[in-house]
């Protein structure tokens, strides 16, 4: 009897932890980085693979903004959802030094990050799509130039 009631237990705790509250939303946003002119200069690029616990398809881009301004857009992106959904700049595919660019806006779409400082693009070479809850990767993107 005390297994049951600790498998039901168990069971309760992990729908409550996957449940729509800890998801990222699922409407499809458009936000673009303003290209008139030379105010924007694409400087890495990649296309997302699937992770180990999720899929997701579509473009990850950093672009410069004037000197020290720098922006990841996230291009014509399809992610699984899941819960607490994060985007990393990261030095590693599983991210154990990264930057937390904020919970993901949307699983579709175009969307944008700020990435505050200048970090050293050589070195954060990934595009992540990680869920910090679990420790997962749904996705991740090689940054190019």
């Amino acid at each position: 009897m005390k297994r049951v009631f600790y498998f039901i237990i168990s069971i309760a705790l992990v729908s409550a932890s996957c449940n729509k509250q800890n998801q990222a939303p699922e409407t499809r946003l458009d936000e673009k980085v303003d290209t008139a002119g030379n105010a924007a200069l694409l400087q890495y690029a990649g296309r997302f693979v699937n992770g180990p616990y999720g899929s997701a398809m579509g473009s990850a881009k950093i672009y410069q903004l004037g000197n020290t301004r720098f922006i990841l857009a996230l291009d014509s992106v399809s992610i699984s959802n899941g819960p607490d959904l994060h985007v990393y700049l990261s030095k590693e595919v599983q991210p154990l030094n990264f930057i937390d660019l904020g919970r993901l806006k949307s699983t579709n779409g175009n969307q944008l990050y700020e990435i505050s400082g200048m970090p050293d693009f050589s070195a954060y070479k990934y595009a992540l799509i990680h869920c910090q809850q679990y420790n997962h990767l749904f996705g991740s993107a090689a940054l190019k130039k």
